[in-house]
This record gives structure tokens, sequence and C-alpha cells, in this order.
């Protein structure tokens, strides 16, 4: 079915935001669903991909070399987007512009265009964090007063946003995401023990140690989907986990739909895929309170906000269906064609 949006025209995202090869682990992989979706409306879709080198060393991002890879047009700079930065790339005319992430916000701006500017957590560090405060703070400042719009890419994100800028609260919306996957209906009936699961990229905000130890001395079982610098550490705490490594995205969704709980107390994060796709997959989910997800999940509604003991109460509980039908009626309207009707609705 064609929805409104389903009338052509092209859009030119601008984000560091993307991945450029499909072998690439830790790049999101959020704002190419939106642009899949906006494809699918028959939207034609282009990708400029502005690379600050130093920026992507100190974050540990594959290197390319400047130049088009399909639809991406990867352009490298050595300073932050300073000077004449049109020299390297020819700017093709869109109906739409959409700059993510606080680099290819400022690079938008930088090229004077008339874009919306989409918001992460990274913007909310740049704009609070001393060390960015001399440049990186004041051009991201400029930017926002160009954009027409600013998309918050979650509601917890909209209100910390509006907390520094609350005279652009006429601009902002709330573009979240959806799932791509099918989405179930779960019966709470565990097998002969409740099955744990998290999944992340193991650094230390994701706090997977928490959920290890929270789950030491239950009869559960506990599994962990990720690779990343903490997982030695990780480990080192215990010998109930079974580590599975960083899996395929089908291969991640398959476990999710044998795990009973799916808990992540992950702090700073932008919105949280992750747990949708475990909403979608009969998990009743598990986020921190006042982040990501935490718009979404309404705790001992549709989910629960971490805390200790969490585990343990979810299990001894008697209103486990109650969750899990909740929670099936939340996840039918963040499905990813929605999400990317809403994005453009707004725009």
């Amino acid at each position: 079915m064609k929805s409104k949006h389903d009338i052509g025209g092209k859009i030119t995202v601008i984000t560091d935001l993307y991945p450029v090869s499909e072998a690439e682990k830790f790049t999101p992989r959020t704002i190419k669903n939106f642009v899949m979706e906006w494809e699918k409306m028959g939207y034609e879709v282009k990708i400029i991909k502005p690379n600050f080198l130093l920026n992507s060393f100190l974050r540990g991002k594959p290197f390319y070399k400047t130049g088009t890879y399909g639809q991406v047009k990867n352009v490298n700079y050595f300073l932050p987007f300073l000077g004449n930065i049109k020299n390297k790339i020819n700017i093709e005319p869109a109906d739409l512009y959409i700059a993510h992430m606080p680099s290819g916000i400022i690079f938008a701006n930088h090229l004077g265009l008339d874009f919306a500017a989409g918001v992460h957590i990274s913007d909310l560090e740049v704009l609070t964090n001393p060390f960015y405060s001399i440049y990186f703070k004041q051009e991201l400042e400029k930017a926002y007063k160009r954009a027409r719009k600013i998309a918050c890419r979650s509601e917890v994100l909209r209100k910390k946003f509006l907390q520094l800028y609350p005279e652009l609260e006429s601009k902002t919306f709330i573009a979240y995401s959806g799932i791509d996957t099918e989405i179930i209906q779960r019966s709470w009936k565990p097998e002969e023990k409740v099955k744990v699961l998290t999944c992340a990229n193991l650094i230390k905000r994701k706090n997977v140690d928490k959920v290890i130890l929270e789950c030491e001395n239950l009869n559960v079982d506990l599994t962990i989907i990720g690779d990343g610098k903490e997982l030695k550490n990780l480990k080192k705490l215990s010998t109930k986990p079974k580590f599975l490594g960083w899996m395929e995205h089908n291969r991640v969704l398959e476990e999710m739909r044998r795990a009973d709980i799916f808990a992540l107390p992950s702090i700073n994060e932008t919105f949280g895929m992750v747990y949708l796709e475990a909403m979608a997959s009969g998990c009743i989910t598990v986020c921190t309170e006042n982040d990501g997800a935490a718009g979404i999940i309404r705790n001992r509604e549709n989910g629960y906000f971490w805390k200790d003991g969490i585990i343990n109460e979810i299990i001894n509980s008697n209103n486990q269906q109650q969750i899990l039908d909740k929670c099936f009626e939340t996840i039918q309207e963040y499905t990813a064609q929605k999400a990317a009707a809403n994005y453009l609705e707004n725009l």
C-alpha cells in the first residue's frame, strides 16, 4: 500500500553515521534504515559522508579514501571543515537536505543549505563538554539556528535538548526509529530456566557488568552478544554467561526470539534500536530510566526500568503476560515504514 509520501523526489542525507561497507561491525544502521524506507516510497536518496579525519581516528572508525562508494560520497577533511569545503564535492540539487550528527550538521550549515538537523546523543556531548566549547559548540549552535527543523531521535533526547535551548522548541520533533523485523506475540512460558539476553557493543557505558552481577545468583541462563573493549573484563566477572561474540543481525534476532528477558542498562543512548527489536521478538525488555528507549518503554506497563533486583522481580511477578501483551500493542506503532513517514511528515 502506498502512503501519501509515495510521490518521488530527491533527498540528500549528510552524515558520518552511515556504513560504507556492510562489513562495518560498529556503525549503526539507524539512518540507513530511514534511507531504505524513503527509497521504497519512491524517493531518490544520496548520501554525503563528511569525514573529519582526526575525529574518525580518535573514534576508531574505518578509513575510506575520498570518493564515491555506491550511493555514498565520502569526503575527507583534515581540519574540521574550515575554508572552502565545496572544492572537494559537488552538491546536487535536492528537495530535502537532512543532516545528522555534529559533523554532518556543521558541514551542511557551512554549505549554506536549507536543511533539517538530526540530533543524537553526540550532539549533547558537544554542547555540554567543555572540550568542544571553543569551536564545535559555537558552530553547532549556529547550525541549529539556521536549520528549518530539528529532529530529535527520542523523546528523552528532545527533553534534554530543550533544557539547553528552549527557544528552539517550535522547530523540534521526535524522529523515532522503527523496526523492519517480524513482530511476534509471545506467551510467558519459560523452559526449565528463564533465558536472559543482552546485546551491545561491549564498552563501559553499556553497563553489561550490571546484568552479569544481577544474574550471578539467579537460576537463569544468561547470554551476551557483542564484542568490544570490555569483553575480557566481563569474562572475568563470572562463568555464568554464554558469550556469543559479534553476530550478524538475523542471528541476533534468532537469539532474541529464544530469550524471555532482554536487559541492557546502558546510559547515554541516542535511541537504542536493540530495545525495539527485543520487544518485537517477544522479550520483556529492560532499559535505563530517562535514557534512550525510556520514551517508548513505560515502567511496569510494557517493560521495565533498570534497578538492582529487577530480573528477580520480573521472574517472580504475576503479570508477565500482561507486560508482553502491552509490549506487542506498543511495538506495532514503531515499524520502519511508520517511522520513515513520520520523519517526512514533520518536514
